[in-house]
C-alpha cells in the first residue's frame, strides 16, 4: 500500500510541475500579446485624435447650416404669416 502512496505522490509532483511550466508559457505568451494590444490601442488613440479636428470643422459647419436654415425658413415662415394676415 505505501508502494502506492509514494507512486501517486510522485505522479502528483510530476503533474504539478507540468502543469506550471504551461502556466509561465501561457502567462508569458500573454504578455507579449497584451503589449501587442496596448501598441495597436495607442496607434488607434493617436489617429483618433488626429480626426478630431476634421469632426469639430464638420460639426461647426453642420451648425452653421442649421442656423441658415432656420434663419431662411423662418423668414419665409413670417412672410406667409403677413400675407395670410393681410
Amino acid at each position: 500500500m505505501s508502494d502506492v502512496n509514494i507512486f501517486f505522490s510522485i505522479m502528483i509532483y510530476i503533474l504539478a510541475s507540468i502543469l506550471l511550466i504551461v502556466l509561465i508559457a501561457l502567462c508569458i505568451k500573454l504578455i507579449h500579446t497584451l503589449t501587442k494590444v496596448d501598441r495597436v490601442i495607442d496607434d488607434i488613440t493617436v489617429k483618433s485624435s488626429k480626426l478630431d479636428n476634421l469632426f469639430n470643422v464638420i460639426d461647426t459647419t453642420a451648425d452653421a447650416v442649421n442656423s441658415v436654415s432656420n434663419s431662411i425658413v423662418g423668414w419665409i415662415t413670417n412672410l406667409f404669416n403677413r400675407l395670410l394676415n393681410k
